[in-house]
């Protein structure tokens, strides 16, 4: 009995009802099938294919110029890994800002032909009437409200979003939004605390919280940060589980020095 629950597979409506029942939400990122798949048997309830890939995967300085073939090649790879989790997809820069059509299309494109269950669009009420038009279409959606960075050259910095009063309505405003269109979550990335538990208080859907206090109803983290392998900065948000970044350095330093020095390989790791 205890098998099939640890096997049960993860769904929109199971992520909504983690909400009722009190129970927080677990996401990370993944771009890559040994991760998803670590990521799907340590029990995460979602894994997001962020289009932060861009900067941690690509070494772009921002998530703008990954576009939909690269998030559909890194979709198919993590969905055939998993098993349990939600597979949720960023859509990239410019893949549903132009028109209707547009977005329609290419969400549609990542649950027909990379296997994502859910699609993640940043944004409040210009992409409202996208956001009810797609969950009419069966496509689910994780909205994203915050700091968005597809948004980075109009805000100018990945600072802290919502701190003026109006700011902070604005961003109330657009979580009803988006849950009045059909959104079955809401990212909330580096708010106040307080605002967004006052968002979380006002939904009906979950939050998932980053860098937005712990009064939310699940959290997400780039998993390349919390594990410490992009170590190029560290967000105050972020809680490093692990610091590989040295690890891995040192065992590659490790085996430059190895075959250097020729104990690399040696007889028992060779064949006759």
């Amino acid at each position: 009995m205890s098998q099939e629950k640890e096997t049960k597979k993860v769904t929109v409506p199971e992520i909504m009802a983690y909400k009722r029942r009190g129970e927080k939400i677990s996401a990370l990122t993944a771009y890559d099938f040994l991760m998803a798949e670590m990521l799907d048997e340590a029990g995460i309830d979602l894994i997001l294919i962020g289009d932060s890939l861009s900067m941690v995967f690509a070494g772009y300085p921002n998530t703008l110029p990954i576009g939909m073939e690269e998030m559909l090649y890194h979709t198919r790879i993590v969905s055939r890994a998993v098993k349990r989790a939600l597979v949720v997809a960023d859509m990239p820069f410019l893949s549903y800002q132009p028109s209707l059509r547009d977005g329609i299309y290419n969400a549609g494109r990542f649950l027909k032909e990379a296997g994502a269950e859910a699609v993640k669009i940043e944004g409040g009420e210009p992409v409202i009437e996208l956001v009810g038009k797609l969950v009419d279409f069966g496509i689910p959606v994780l909205g994203h409200l915050g700091l968005i960075p597809q948004s980075i050259h109009k805000f100018g910095s990945y600072n802290l979003q919502g701190k003026q009063p109006e700011a902070a309505e604005k961003l109330k405003k657009e979580a009803k939004m988006l849950e009045e269109a059909g959104a079955f979550a809401i990212v909330l990335e580096k708010i106040p605390a307080g605002l967004a538990k006052e968002i979380t208080e006002s939904l009906r859907i979950p939050t998932i919280g980053i860098g937005a206090g712990p009064h939310c109803d699940g959290q997400i983290l780039v998993s390349q940060d919390m594990l410490g392998l992009f170590d190029k900065f560290k967000p105050r948000f972020v809680r490093r589980y692990a610091n590989l970044a040295d690890q891995v350095r040192k065992a590659f330093r490790a085996y430059v020095q190895d075959v250097k020095s020729q104990n690399f390989p040696q007889q028992n790791e060779s064949f006759e």
